[in-house]
């Protein structure tokens, strides 16, 4: 009580103390997040980035990410300002949202996009494993880790341009027991969608997987347009 007294909580978006109740994000910042809409039908944005470099049952982002907003403060804390906390609370909201129209309900297994061993190691954890967590709460699907890994260090994508980035990552991603996913309907996920080419280098590992089948979730997409 008395260390919450004198350094109370924050929200992970605008910075003001948390009231009761409230937790990693204020009940404001979380009202007004923008939304995509995307789980609610085919042929959005997120599935159009995707189309014709992997073959996907659906895909959705939950959030319009842009460089400036609440949005990339909101991936900035769950990355770099070891929050752990708001990446597992963040996976619940973004399974609720998959969850509104029945699009993903077909899918058994969560799978996260890895990071290198390397990174996490330094960061502490994988968001986007994190994020699973969160969504297994609401889902409860089991979630494969270790399996899909990045076997090659990589660059930060977000330091590339987006000529440079499907180079940075192509062949970072192997499969190491294909028969653990072989059948299965996997839902890839990932914190942020910006060409969708760390998305489509994971695929291309997947490909060595008989009869897999998968969809693709990701908490953010870069703002179109």
């Amino acid at each position: 009580m008395i260390l919450q007294a004198l350094f109370p909580s924050t929200c992970a978006c605008c910075g003001h103390v948390l009231a009761a109740g409230e937790r990693q994000l204020c009940v404001d910042c979380l009202s007004d997040l923008p939304r995509s809409g995307f789980a609610d039908y085919g042929d959005n944005a997120a599935e159009r980035m995707l189309m014709g470099r992997i073959h996907f049952e659906h895909a959705a982002a939950m959030l319009l990410y842009r460089s400036d907003g609440a949005v990339r403060r909101l991936v900035h804390a769950m990355k770099f300002h070891q929050c752990p906390e708001l990446c597992v609370m963040m996976g619940r909201q973004l399974a609720l949202d998959l969850r509104r129209r029945g699009l993903f309900d077909d899918a058994d297994l969560l799978l996260p996009v890895p990071l290198h061993w390397w990174r996490r190691l330094q960061r502490g954890y994988n968001q986007s494993e994190l994020l699973c967590r969160g969504m297994a709460e609401v889902m409860y699907l089991p979630i494969s880790t270790g399996n899909l890994i990045r076997h090659r260090y990589t660059r930060k994508q977000s330091m590339q341009h987006a000529a440079e980035r499907s180079a940075n990552v192509e062949g970072a991603f192997r499969v190491r027991r294909p028969a653990d996913l072989a059948g299965h309907h996997v839902l890839l996920v990932d914190d942020v969608l910006t060409t969708g080419a760390t998305l489509a280098a994971c695929a291309d590992a997947l490909a060595t997987v008989p009869d897999i089948k998968i969809s693709v979730a990701t908490l953010t997409i870069a703002h179109q347009g």
